[in-house]
């Protein structure tokens, strides 16, 4: 089973093989849109497990044409693989995107933001690009504008002229699947719903909402869910790059695990979560304890997670192992008063495998180069509207029935 974790950005310079941090390439936007009373809500695809990933299609240019992304809450850039001609595409699901002539210019500010301040132009006339993920994956590519025809939950249809990467060097990471580009949804001006605030047709909030039995829903703006039943907390003013609200403290059934100042960060391009080594072996010897005594032991033979284990019979979903595993949550503090609590149930850390063992989707991010950083993926989001207010600069939550957009039949498409 591979990992998809898309977490590192850079941009393209004189030297190819310098590379910048996505978390440190672009600023965050606090674009504020007061007349603004409507979203659009897309339809998801995928699962955590077997496929290892969501996508959601866009239908793009003119005429529009769909093309399957994976939505990052954890990137900023846009981008579909590109025939310009395209030097080195992987297999996707439908065919190149045919670039528009509408070249961004170089001292365009979103040009800008995905480039350091001493960045200079090899031409003023275009904006080139480079984003690298942790897996290894890349894309090189030049941004245009086209055309992306929405509905809007208001009953208007929209065709807004966005800003995308037109990628024609990509190379396929580890954790590869065959998509069409990834939909970038972080904080930065680039990100498609910074944009589409920024030319006044929803508010420059983001949320998704993924069902455990596959699919779900995505949506830009603010009118599809009542903020009094959200848990809300502040984003870290210090890490401005990526959706945190700074630093928490693990909590194993109920009780503080001793582990405190855990600096998590929210990313929808993350299948699994991820602990740093320390929280990791600590969560682990807290569950090999609590197992010790119970009919399980280690499936060393199921090699679809680092830690599966098995029954005398294979089970067949979570409910027949949820008695033998505790829940899990993370306390975030953030300067208020109340502290917010992030829950994650047994069916939000776990997985049962093909071959019928329960297996642990939390896994250790220090090994995989996250360093310190502590990652909730898709999995521990599952049956949670998710929220990210870039206006108020929270992120809020709460449980949800993912299968069941929001009001009714909104889906833009």
């Amino acid at each position: 089973m591979v990992i998809l974790v898309l977490m590192i950005v850079g941009v393209s310079s004189d030297d190819q093989q310098q590379s910048w941090w996505k978390w440190f390439s672009s600023g965050a936007s606090s674009s504020v849109v007061s007349s603004v009373g409507s979203s659009v809500v897309l339809p998801l695809y995928g699962n955590v497990y077997p496929s290892g990933y969501y996508h959601v299609q866009l239908n793009i240019g003119q005429p529009p044409k769909p093309y399957y992304l994976d939505p990052d809450t954890g990137s900023d850039l846009t981008w579909l693989q590109c025939d310009a001609p395209c030097i080195q595409c992987t297999p996707a699901p439908h065919p190149l995107y045919q670039p528009t002539n509408d070249l961004v210019v170089c001292k365009d500010p979103i040009c800008a933001s995905l480039h350091p301040d001493n960045y200079k132009c090899d031409d003023p006339d275009q904006c080139d690009y480079e984003v690298e993920y942790a897996d290894g994956g890349s894309s090189i590519g030049v941004l245009v504008n086209d055309l992306f025809p929405v509905n809007l939950t208001s009953g208007m249809r929209a065709r807004p002229r966005l800003t995308i990467g037109c990628g024609y060097d990509q190379l396929p990471g580890i954790a590869y699947h065959p998509l069409d580009g990834v939909l970038g949804l972080g904080r930065g001006s680039s990100s498609i719903v910074a944009q589409l605030s920024g030319q006044g047709l929803v508010r420059n909030v983001v949320g998704h909402c993924f069902s455990r039995r596959g699919g779900g829903y995505l949506f830009f703006g603010d009118d599809v869910y009542d903020s009094s039943k959200v848990v809300w907390t502040p984003m870290s003013r210090d890490y401005l790059k990526h959706y945190t609200p700074g630093f928490a403290e693990l909590i194993l059934n109920g009780r503080s695990s001793g582990l405190k100042n855990l600096l998590v960060v929210f990313d929808s391009g993350s299948s699994y979560t991820y602990f740093n080594t320390p929280t990791y072996q600590t969560l682990l010897s807290f569950i090999k304890k609590d197992l010790q005594g119970k009919p399980l032991k280690e499936a060393v033979e199921d090699e679809t997670l680092p830690f599966c284990w098995k029954g005398k019979k294979p089970f067949k979903s979570i409910r027949d192992v949820k008695k033998y595993f505790k829940p899990l949550a993370l306390s975030f503090g953030s300067g208020w008063k109340t502290k917010s609590q992030f829950e994650i149930p047994q069916e939000s850390y776990l997985i049962i495998s093909s071959k019928g063992s329960v297996c642990l989707g939390i896994l250790n991010g220090t090994e995989i180069g996250l360093q310190n950083y502590n990652i909730i993926g898709d999995i521990s989001m599952q049956e949670k509207l998710v929220i990210y207010d870039n206006e108020k600069q929270v992120i809020g939550w709460q449980p949800s029935n993912c299968d069941r957009p929001p009001k009714g039949d909104t889906f833009s498409m």
